[in-house]
């Protein structure tokens, strides 16, 4: 999956399953949520990468184990920004391209804390993530601090931090200030000047903007691409909303059930899905222009339980092509057309339930 530039990071067969407390003495089974089930995916360096899909499929789960905030079940998180000298050899692992890399699953913590400062994360809340005990300069500056970068008497500290506030939109008046005496907006640019103090490589931005109003938004995002091109970051953009997702990725995977069954390039997977789901997804987003006669496509029933997933393709209980083999073999995630990947029985048939009526 990884043509052009060279990966950033490769996920190979990532699982996180959670275990679920035995509701009985009789309860032989240890039942499980499988958050995320053997996903496999490259991230390539300066890409940002969109990962949709709807609320409870796994997507923050899939960003969190990425940092190895969960401590991942099976599979390889191969990091390609470090060199491995800088490890122990037993936790140096090749990667499949056969370019040095470190699985960040066989580090330990001390070991993982030195790639912290490169792997950052934004979170999703912009009222619960920042303490309302600290200041915004004590808030931002608490990973300088944590990873060595500066003292807190070094004379440059605090000139590093408003600068970072600038960059973020921020006045340096507001360095002495509260989170409770900020907007919404305001408290997600903290947030992310607190993730890129740093100097991150790679930043998962989990639900960004979904808190915000749509102004902002448009604010928050247009902040985050032009920091994007000054720092030469990479993004994992986490997102329920497509038409977000679309502006700011350059490709875009999309999860069902903690399972990947699309992901091509931003204008492909828009102009011609390949996975029913997809479809779906994209037939329900609103739109303002008269001659757009696309039919929406209304999913029915629930989405199937983590815990006991149905067995085959895990969306046949919801898909219209879904047919015998669908319900007892599950789809291989196959490159359907060049950067173009699907999991689906019948990708030759997506489409024909949105096609424009003439």
């Amino acid at each position: 999956m990884s043509e052009g530039s060279s990966a950033l990071l490769a996920v190979r067969n990532l699982k996180k399953y959670f275990p679920l407390k035995r509701t009985s003495l009789r309860q032989k089974e240890q039942l499980y949520v499988r958050a995320n089930d053997g996903i496999s995916l490259d991230i390539k360096e300066g890409e940002t990468f969109g990962l949709v899909g709807e609320s409870g499929c796994g997507k923050s789960t899939f960003g969190r184990v990425l940092l190895q905030l969960y401590p991942q079940t099976e599979g390889e998180t191969i990091y390609y920004g470090r060199r491995p000298e800088e490890f122990q050899p037993e936790y140096r692992k090749k990667a499949p391209s056969n370019e040095p890399g470190i699985d960040l699953t066989q580090l330990k913590p001390k070991e993982m804390r030195l790639l912290r400062r490169d792997l950052q994360l934004i979170f999703q809340d912009p009222y619960s993530s920042l303490n309302p005990r600290m200041t915004v300069g004590q808030i931002i500056g608490e990973g300088v601090l944590a990873h060595g970068m500066f003292t807190r008497r070094d004379p440059g500290f605090s000139e590093y931090i408003v600068a970072i506030m600038e960059q973020c939109g921020l006045s340096p008046y507001m360095f002495h200030r509260y989170p409770h005496q900020f907007s919404g907006g305001q408290r997600q640019r903290i947030g992310i000047a607190r993730s890129l103090a740093v100097k991150p490589r790679f930043v998962v931005c989990d639900e960004a903007v979904s808190a915000l109003d749509v102004s902002i938004q448009s604010q928050i995002l247009n902040l985050l691409m032009d920091l994007k091109q000054e720092q030469k970051l990479t993004y994992l953009f986490i997102s329920h909303d497509l038409s977000v997702v679309k502006y700011i990725s350059d490709r875009i995977g999309v999860m069902y059930l903690g399972s990947l069954v699309e992901l091509a390039a931003s204008k492909d997977l828009f102009q011609e899905p390949l996975h029913p789901y997809t479809e779906a997804l994209l037939s329900a987003i609103p739109t303002t222009d008269p001659q757009n006669n696309r039919k929406v496509i209304l999913l029915e029933g629930d989405i199937p339980s983590p815990v006991r997933p149905p067995l085959g393709c895990k969306f046949h209980t919801r898909c219209p092509y879904a047919t015998d083999i669908c319900k007892t073999d599950p789809p291989e995630f196959v490159e359907a057309k060049p950067g173009h990947y699907s999991a689906c029985h019948h990708i030759d048939r997506v489409g024909e339930k949105t096609r424009r009526v003439s």
